[in-house]
């Protein structure tokens, strides 16, 4: 088979492998999915079939890893449980087979029900009460005495599904203890007992993919697991299923992700037990809110059979992506309009004996469109090819419906048109949840009026202490009121200003930092009134969210008031809406509206008195302000930063802290200088950054000339000119670049408006003038503009350029002497201790003398507490974790590297303590672009324990050796070495200090060397010099 795509295997022969098979076939990435041992639905002798089954001899995982390789196969995955208990994940994985699904030690969150209960008890799972026994005796005594009904049994190992004993009393659960210890009744998985208490409320499941370190939840489900109809008779695999299921409310899921899913991937994690795969969470939803009856370690089934169908995103990618360790990077998409039923056709006398061979038919009156499937379970070919019963859950028929009823309805008449003998199914699967909705109220409906009530309650105080001339600021009226007359004015002009906060919202409800955006709200509404010359007088809010969190909005309207003292400006109402199905849980939209005045003969803008001559005027930003979070946001997710991170630009802070700095209000400051007269114009420098906005108050026949250099740039802006190589000119039309607000006024008059904003506590400074405009030109010119960007060179070690520049010019090269400026080598460095030879590096490429080819953008340690990291914080550099530990295989690790490096646009790699040894496939990605320093000269004394063996053999010279990283340890081509006398009274450590020193040396020069082409390594490995 010719290979025109990825190959994949699907371990299990039931109807969820049938089920992952299929879903899997769609993915356009896959050419072929192989399933061992498959069934009827998975067989096709058609050699142009996308599935096909295969003969393996599962028991056998090096048979099984053999095979894969042989057929290049790309990913595994294993259906049941069985095959994960026995550790064929660790085996695939090691032997280089990339595997979805957990270890052996990470499935005993299944295998063992033992462990499962004392680790949920360790990391605060809700479970049900209980406790584990091997003794007859102390389990009785213990469902006999326990102050709540210890009535569920369960065997500790796997049982097949079918491990689970529900009394009705303590004799029955005694009797059950006895059936299960004493008599075998489940074999050894028996061995151990756990007695639990029965707890009352619904029953659903909730199944999340995790790559060790994350988790996304598929919709929740609920299994039907009884015989017989109304939920009685008794358990089985299960009969039938639903999604979703709509007993789980959207907040309740992100709950149950949050609280159970994530807390059991933390812990595993924690117990060195990274799990990677599917973890299957049964649920009970009491009265205290949902807790956990049983984790399983692989997809349910038949729960998988209705999931699937709703997915809408390729399962591939996102299994991949779970293997890799890249979960977070990926997106599930749902059909959220749709249900899916399936109805489980059993053999009669099913989950006891039952009889096999019986003919199958009926199938063509069903499956005739996408929406209508059969998954096959318990069947075979007969000698005829007729398909024929072969186990007791036959098949699913399954239905997607845009409605539950409607998908209930198709796939039970599916069951009616199957037909084989004695075959038996319920006609009840999702009966219960159809009618589920009944009596309808507002707060059935999402919206809690309580809710609004208890945030009115507790903001009026709030915002009665913003009352001002004119306003009470009382809240609980239709309407507010506004005096103007008793604030004084006597032939006012009202001037209106609305305004949001963007995406800087996402930020704060990403760091659940919410106090300040209220302000922000604030600001940018006043800064505009202040624009025509108005004061602020009242402002209200509008708060929008799907869930009302009554702590939540407390604090964004806390921020508001905040906003309105510094305004000078009343809140004089607001709007609260709840709108369930708006918004994800925990997101929430702001809006805001500001009144001012201004008397009519001091309006502003004054255009027809402004004149070629006039100056401009710069007040300070505090930072980023409310514009541009969306190009932040992406340079962020790009380069992997976190916001809890230390911030690159203010190491006193987090990175969502510093980002959030709320946005300046300038009433205070500006107001005295309004009321002097002899402001002409003012521009808010908010999206469109300068070229947008100065030039909305001038007229047509005067340009705004602009020296960069005059106003001092904010570390943000160059951290992200320089981080997300942003060209300057992008910067200018996107960011204030250090202005919040741009004065006109007179030249004669530029001394008393400056006096006047110092005294009132502002920082000005002249950043302009503006000239008559000729015919072409721009409305406005920055100079040194791209100077004022530079982060390479200081502009205190420069000298200003004569050189003017307008934003049509500003991606222009930056020229030096007259020389067009080589980019530098962004360097990536791979540590895992104390990094005192990054450091050399970091001192090295720095250096404003040396002039460095090279720039480090980007550092990763496979340990967190990698003394190196803080190093690279400090001098603002990108951080990253990637630990080793969290991946099934070196190989998985390393493409992990490899994909972080590539992202960050690394063009050479430097090993500087890195412990970990890299795969040949890695190195030889990176070859001719990779460096490495080992302690001794080569090529003597290769590997591990260098001083060690320069000591015994007793040389007189010692010293070290950067050199070209290539699939032989320490055989690669040397760039630079440095020697150090061998003392007579050296030890391992006096030694080792001395040599460590050189390194320091040699490292950085020869990074130096290649990053500026002095040196390459040639095709025969061997390096290769430039003049």
């Amino acid at each position: 088979m010719e290979k025109t795509g990825d190959r994949v295997l699907v371990i299990g022969g039931g109807g969820r492998e049938h089920a992952l098979s299929w879903c899997l076939s769609a993915s356009k990435r896959i050419s072929h999915v192989y399933v061992s041992p498959g069934n009827v639905g998975t067989h096709s002798s058609d050699p142009s079939a996308k599935i096909s089954n295969t003969v393996l001899d599962l028991k056998s995982h090096s048979a099984v890893a053999a095979w894969c390789k042989e057929q290049e196969i790309a990913l595994v995955v294993v259906g049941p449980e069985d095959p994960l208990a026995d550790g064929i994940s660790d085996h695939l994985n090691a032997a280089g087979v990339p595997c979805f699904g957990p270890s052996a030690k990470a499935a005993e969150i299944e295998s063992s029900k033992a462990f499962a209960k004392d680790f949920m008890e360790k990391y605060g799972i809700a479970t049900a009460r209980g406790k584990h026994f091997s003794s007859l005796d102390e389990a009785q005594n213990f469902i006999n005495s326990a102050d709540f009904p210890a009535l569920v049994v369960k065997a500790s190992g796997l049982a097949a599904g079918k491990g689970v004993i529900v009394a009705e009393s303590k004799q029955e659960a005694c009797k059950a203890v006895s059936s299960i210890l004493e008599d075998k009744l489940f074999g050894k998985a028996g061995q151990t007992v756990l007695v639990e208490e029965r707890l009352e409320g619904p029953e659903i499941s909730v199944l999340g993919l995790s790559d060790g370190k994350s988790v996304v939840c598929l919709p929740p489900v609920q299994d039907h697991k009884r015989l017989e109809e109304g939920d009685h008779g008794p358990n089985t695999g299960g009969m039938g299923a639903y999604a979703p299921c709509p007993l789980v409310t959207s907040e309740q899921l992100k709950e149950i992700q949050k609280g159970i899913l994530q807390k059991a991937i933390d812990g595993m994690r924690e117990e060195g037990k990274p799990y990677v795969g599917v973890l299957y969470a049964g649920l009970m939803l009491t009265k205290e809110g949902p807790k956990v009856l049983e984790f399983n370690c692989r997809f349910g089934d038949p729960e998988t059979q209705v999931l699937l169908p709703l997915l809408k995103s390729d399962l591939y990618d996102l299994l991949w992506h779970c293997v890799k360790g890249t979960l977070a990077a990926a997106k599930m998409e749902l059909h959220a309009d749709r249900s899916c039923v399936a109805v489980v056709c059993i053999s009669d006398g099913y989950p006891n004996s039952y009889k096999k061979g019986m003919p199958i038919s009926g199938f063509s009156d069903f499956v005739n469109d996408k929406d209508k499937l059969v998954f096959h379970a318990g069947t075979k070919l007969g000698s005829d090819n007729c398909i024929l019963a072969n186990g007791g859950r036959v098949l699913a028929t399954v239905a997607v419906g845009n409605n539950l009823a409607v998908a209930a309805k198709l796939a039970q008449l599916g069951a009616q048109a199957v037909k084989f003998e004695g075959k038996k199914f319920r006609s009840d699967i999702a009966h219960q949840a159809i009618p589920l909705f009944g009596k309808l109220s507002y707060s059935s409906a999402g919206v809690d009026i309580d809710a609004g009530e208890s945030l009115v309650d507790r903001i009026k105080p709030v915002a009665a202490a913003t009352s001002r001339p004119g306003c009470k600021a009382e809240l609980g009226g239709f309407g507010g009121i506004f005096d103007l007359k008793a604030a004084g004015y006597r032939d006012p002009l009202l001037v209106s200003g609305t305004d949001g906060v963007g995406t800087k919202l996402k930020v704060a409800q990403m760091c659940g930092l919410h106090n300040t955006v209220g302000i922000d709200l604030v600001a940018m509404c006043v800064n505009d009134i202040l624009c025509q010359g108005a004061e602020p007088l009242f402002f209200l809010d509008y708060f929008a969210c799907g869930k009302l969190d009554v702590g939540v909005a407390a604090k964004v309207i806390e921020g508001v008031a905040q906003g309105c003292k510094l305004a000078g400006a009343a809140l004089l109402g607001g709007e609260t809406a709840e709108m369930p199905g708006m918004y994800s849980p925990g997101d929430y939209d702001l809006a805001g509206f500001a009144v001012g005045a201004v008397e009519r003969s001091q309006y502003l803008p004054r255009t027809s008195e402004m004149a070629a001559g006039d100056i401009l005027i710069g007040l300070p930003s505090s930072g980023l302000h409310s514009n541009g979070f969306s190009l932040v946001r992406r340079l962020v997710d790009c380069c992997g930063f976190t916001y809890d991170m230390t911030c690159p630009f203010d190491g006193t802070k987090k990175l969502g802290e510093a980002l959030l700095t709320p946005t300046r209000i300038y009433t205070s400051s500006l107001m005295p200088v309004l009321w002097l007269g002899k402001i002409k114009a003012i521009a808010h420098i908010t999206g469109g950054g300068l070229p947008g906005n100065v030039c909305r108050v001038l007229p047509d026949h005067l340009t705004a000339k602009m020296d960069a250099l005059k106003w001092p740039m904010p570390p943000v802006y160059t951290w992200i000119a320089s981080k997300g190589n942003v060209d300057v000119h992008e910067m200018a039309r996107t960011f204030n670049c250090g202005l919040g607000l741009v004065l006109v006024t007179a030249k004669d008059d530029k001394e008393k408006v400056i006096d006047q904003l110092e005294k009132a506590g502002e920082t000005a400074v002249v950043v302009g003038e503006l000239t008559s405009r000729q015919r072409g030109m721009s409305r406005i010119v920055v100079n040194h503009l791209k100077e004022a960007f530079d982060v390479d060179h200081h502009r205190k070690h420069r000298a200003p350029c004569a050189e003017e520049e307008d934003l049509s010019d500003a991606v222009k090269r930056l020229r030096v002497n007259g020389v067009p400026h080589k980019p530098k080598k962004k360097v990536g460095v791979l540590i895992s201790g104390s990094g005192t030879n990054l450091q050399a590096l970091i001192d090295h490429t720095t250096n404003p003398g040396k002039d460095s080819a090279a720039v480090i953008s980007l550092v990763i340690s496979n340990k967190s507490d990698a003394l190196g990291l803080k190093r690279a914080e400090a001098a603002g550099i990108q951080t990253m974790v990637i630990n080793h530990k969290d991946f099934a295989s070196r190989a998985l690790f390393d493409e992990a590297l490899h994909d972080a490096l590539v992202a960050a646009d690394v063009e050479i790699v430097c090993l500087a303590g890195f412990m970990r040894i890299l795969t040949g496939k890695f190195v030889s990605k990176w070859t001719g672009r990779m460096l490495n320093v080992h302690p001794s000269l080569l090529p003597a004394f290769k590997g591990a324990n260098a001083h060690q063996m320069v000591l015994e053999a007793r040389v007189c010279i010692s010293g070290c050796s950067v050199h070209f990283v290539v699939e032989e340890v320490d055989g690669g081509a040397i760039l630079v070495q440095e020697s150090v006398p061998v003392l007579p009274n050296d030890t391992e450590v006096t030694l080792a200090e001395r040599v460590k020193a050189k390194e320091h040396e040699a490292f950085p020069h020869a990074l130096e060397l290649l990053a500026s082409g002095r040196v390459m390594l040639g095709s025969d490995g061997k390096a290769i010099w430039q003049n």
